[in-house]
């Protein structure tokens, strides 16, 4: 049987045998499928990982004793190696093998997230997790470019609907999983929950990947001025982008320096990317029409899917004073309508236009958000279903028909390059949507107060009134002086109004998420349906 090789872009450098992927007809449907599906559910658990420590992070940091404002680097470390590594797997899998390089960094991945659960301190911690989002990052664009390189065309929608699942689901049921682990059993154990999982992957891939030649060669041929101006560009742009609110943005200097190595660095990239002969991403690729505008989509999709997942839990935990494990149940409702539907969406695409599917997608993904723009303080669980339900249902029509609009028609020498376009890309718009929602939250809370302190006059009556009732009752309640009941009155009206302006702060919130997928849906408009479709779908 042929060997599986996955080319990273248009680069003619390695010779025709390392180049050439298997086609689909080289493999058994059981080893093809075996493939596919222990590389999603390799994607799956790098995508789950991010979102099942977030959601248990407090607990982390008090064990390791790592301070709330540095216990961020447990995450951020993860992200930025990922990020990183996403654009390199294409062409590290041209010079180990893919399946060396596949069962590799699997096999890394199960070894450092049960390190993780031993780490003593904060520096042991961030170390580990670097090295484990380093090989979980190459498990994302590798489980996509099999997908679409090893499967016939009528099901490849199959495949990008098992691919949609670590998208789309994995950080829906991250916090439910991470919450129920951490309150029942330990923190230790959001990373022993890969173990099993990791093992049936480790096994799927060893029995399915051909053995292929490494061609070490292509080491010595490969673009290292743009894997170096990459990998320093995206690292100092994601740091930017998760310690930028934390910092105060460019009144640090710390996050000034590294916005201007990131811009340095990345406009180095596309210049030496769009000039070089053998580059190691094919950006070209981001003038074909329904490539570029599903790229622009991807983004805002990103956006939306990680800037929900951060925000909601930060709204119960601070308005309604849920834990870890409540959150994760009103959350579950985001994901398990999800894993009913997705697996329906290949059908759905060969009875109707995909571009309709996108659409619909899209605009329900954004009316969830809308639904959210009038919260009061009596908005819990109970009020968060519908609009988590709409959620997931807009989640699942939207990934796999704008995963398949997309890539219709890359040819296999550029699956490489689209599938880390594609995931990179996802991912950037999550910790641009992140940051960007962390700085909205807190500017919008501190307008939506000083509009409502300004009308809290001790001149009304109202207020006098208010703050009269208030002293009264601190006193029948064991308060015996009169001054300190009248304090505790006054400061228990700035507390109502601060809470007030937090949820009108939310409110704003998921209104610019809800804009932000509209903009996707107006990109998604302008999509064009493939020449030559195959069983109705994208191909």
């Amino acid at each position: 049987m042929a060997t599986l090789q996955i080319a990273a872009n248009g680069n003619s450098a390695a010779s025709p045998a390392a180049a050439a992927p298997a086609t689909p007809a080289a493999m058994s449907p059981l080893r093809m499928w075996a493939a596919v599906v222990g590389s999603t559910l390799g994607a799956f658990m790098a995508v789950l990982n991010i979102q099942i420590v977030n959601a248990s992070l407090a607990d982390i940091q008090g064990a390791i004793g790592a301070g709330t404002d540095d216990g961020g680097w447990i995450s951020t470390s993860y992200l930025i190696a990922e990020i990183v590594v996403i654009p390199l797997s294409a062409w590290l899998a041209r010079v180990f093998s893919v399946r060396n390089y596949l069962l590799v960094n699997a096999i890394l991945f199960l070894i450092f997230s049960v390190a993780c659960a031993f780490a003593a301190n904060l520096q042991q911690m961030i170390i580990l997790r670097a090295i484990q989002g380093f090989s979980g990052g190459v498990l994302i664009p590798m489980a996509f470019t099999i997908i679409i390189t090893l499967l016939p065309k009528p099901k490849q929608p199959i495949g990008l609907a098992l691919f949609a699942l670590s998208a789309t689901f994995a950080p829906a049921i991250g916090p439910t999983i991470g919450g129920y682990l951490t309150e029942n059993w330990g923190w230790e154990y959001i990373f022993y929950v890969n173990l099993v999982p990791g093992a049936l992957m480790v096994g799927m891939l060893w029995a399915s990947l051909d053995r292929g030649p490494m061609n070490l060669k292509l080491l010595a041929k490969g673009d290292w001025p743009g894997i170096v101006t990459m990998a320093i560009g995206l690292a100092a742009l994601q740091t930017v982008l998760e310690e930028g609110n934390k910092e105060d943005w460019f009144g640090s200097d710390f996050i000034v320096r590294l916005s201007v190595i990131a811009a340095i660095s990345l406009t180095l990239f596309l210049i030496i990317e769009l000039r070089a002969a053998h580059p190691l991403l094919n950006l070209r690729l981001l003038v074909r029409r329904n490539f570029g505008f599903g790229i622009v989509a991807n983004f805002l999709l990103g956006i939306a899917l990680y800037g929900s997942v951060f925000v909601l839990p930060i709204y119960l935990t601070r308005i309604q004073g849920y834990n870890s494990e409540q959150i994760g149940m009103v959350l579950a409702w985001t994901g398990i309508p999800q894993l009913l539907l997705i697996p329906l969406v290949p059908r759905l695409m060969k009875r109707f236009d995909v571009r309709l599917l996108i659409i619909i997608g899209f605009a329900l993904f954004a009316a969830s958000n809308f639904m959210n723009v009038h919260m009061t303080g009596d908005y819990a669980s109970d009020q968060l279903f519908w609009p988590n339900i709409v959620r997931a249902i807009g989640q699942a029509l939207v990934f796999t028909p704008l995963s398949a609009i997309a890539t219709a028609g890359i040819e296999q020498e550029n699956a490489g390059s689209a599938s880390a376009l594609f995931n990179m890309m996802r991912n950037l718009g999550g910790a641009v949507g992140i940051a960007s929602l962390q700085t909205f939250l807190s500017k919008r809370e501190q307008f939506h107060s000083n509009i409502l302190t300004n009308s809290v006059s001790v001149f009304e009556e109202a207020t006098r009134d208010r703050i009269a009732r208030l002293t009264g009752y601190f006193m029948s309640h064991g308060v015996s002086d009169q001054a300190l009941a009248s304090h505790k009155a006054i400061v228990a009206i700035a507390l109502k109004i601060r809470k007030q302006a937090n949820i009108m702060a939310f409110s704003d919130t998921f209104f610019l998420l809800g804009v932000a997928l509209v903009v996707a849906l107006l990109a998604s408009l302008l999509l064009k349906k493939p020449g030559q479709l195959s069983g109705g779908g994208a191909h």
